[in-house]
C-alpha cells in the first residue's frame, strides 16, 4: 500500500491532487526522501480519474483500520465492565482468599464474556440467513436450525460455568451468583408473593418458587437486562394463570396488597 502511494505522487503533475496524496502519507508515517513529478509524463482524464478512486479507496482503508482499532477499544472497555460486575457479586459471598476470590471473579467475568460472544455469533448468522435469496419456508427451516443451534451453545456454556463454579465454591455461594447474575429478582419476587398471598398453601409455595428458579437458570444466559426481565415476566404470567386457576383473584389481591404495603409504610414513618 505504500509503494503504491510513493509511485503515484511521483507520477502525477496536479498539484492539489499531489498534496492529498503528501497529507494521507503524512498521516500514515510514510517518509520520502525525494518527490518530484515526472514532467514527461501527463495524465489523461481517464488516468486521473482512476487515481481519485485510488485515493478514496486508500483513505477508506484508514478508516476501516480505526474501526478495528475501534472495536478492539470496545471489547476491553466491555472486559473491564464484566470485570466489575463480576467482583460486585463475589463481593457478596465472603470469600477471604485473594486468590480464590480471583479465581471466581475470572470464571463469572469469562461467562459474561462468553455469553455476549455467542450472541455476536448468532445475530451475525441470522443476518446472513436473511441476505441470502432464500424462499419463506427455507429461509424459516434455516432460522430455526440456528436458534436450535444457539440453544445447544447455551445449555453447554451454562453448565460448563455451573460445574465450575461448583468446584471453588459453596452450593449456597453458586445460589448468591445465581441471584447476583439475574439481579435478585427471584428472592424478591417469591418474598412478594408470599407476603400478598399469606394463605398459600406449601405446595402452591413449593410451585411458585420452583417456577422462578426455572427462570432464573434461563435468565442467566439472557443477553440483556431486557432480555432477563422478559424471561421472568413469562414466568410471572404462568404463576398468576397457576393461582387464578386455584380461585385467587390476582387483581384484587394485587390491590389489597398495595393497600398494607402504603399503611406500613406510613406506619413507619410515623414511629420514626
Amino acid at each position: 500500500m505504500n509503494n503504491l502511494i510513493r509511485r503515484f505522487i511521483h507520477f502525477t503533475n496536479d498539484k492539489t491532487f499531489r498534496m492529498k496524496m503528501l497529507l494521507l502519507a503524512n498521516s500514515k508515517n510514510i517518509v520520502f526522501k525525494r518527490i518530484k513529478p515526472v514532467p514527461a509524463f501527463s495524465f489523461s482524464r481517464f488516468t486521473f480519474s482512476l487515481l481519485q478512486k485510488l485515493f478514496i479507496i486508500i483513505a477508506l482503508f484508514g478508516s476501516i483500520n480505526s474501526f478495528g482499532q475501534s472495536t478492539v477499544g470496545q471489547k476491553e472497555e466491555y472486559k473491564k465492565v464484566i470485570q466489575q460486575r463480576a467482583a460486585k457479586i463475589v463481593n457478596t459471598l465472603g470469600i477471604a482468599d485473594s486468590g480464590e476470590y480471583n479465581k471466581v471473579v475470572g470464571i463469572i467475568a469469562q461467562q459474561y464474556f462468553s455469553l455476549n460472544n455467542l450472541q455476536e455469533v448468532d445475530q451475525s448468522a441470522i443476518a446472513s440467513l436473511n441476505q441470502q435469496s432464500l424462499e419463506a419456508d427455507n429461509l424459516a427451516a434455516e432460522l430455526k436450525k440456528q436458534s436450535d443451534k444457539k440453544s445447544l451453545q447455551l445449555k453447554q456454556l451454562h453448565n460448563d460455568f455451573i460445574a465450575q463454579l461448583k468446584n471453588k465454591i459453596t452450593d449456597v455461594q453458586v445460589e448468591k451468583v445465581k441471584d447476583g447474575m439475574t439481579y435478585n429478582v427471584l428472592p424478591v419476587t417469591y418474598t412478594a408473593y408470599l407476603d400478598m398471598l399469606p394463605n398459600l398453601t406449601t405446595e402452591q409455595q413449593e410451585r411458585i418458587y420452583s417456577w422462578l428458579k426455572e427462570a432464573r437458570e434461563l435468565a442467566m444466559d439472557g443477553e440483556s437486562s431486557e432480555k432477563k426481565h422478559q424471561i421472568f415476566g413469562k414466568y410471572k404470567g404462568k404463576i398468576n394463570n397457576y393461582l387464578s386457576a386455584a380461585g385467587y383473584d390476582m387483581k384484587k389481591e394485587g390491590k389489597e396488597w398495595q393497600k398494607r404495603l402504603k399503611e406500613r409504610e406510613e406506619k413507619k414513618k410515623n414511629s420514626q
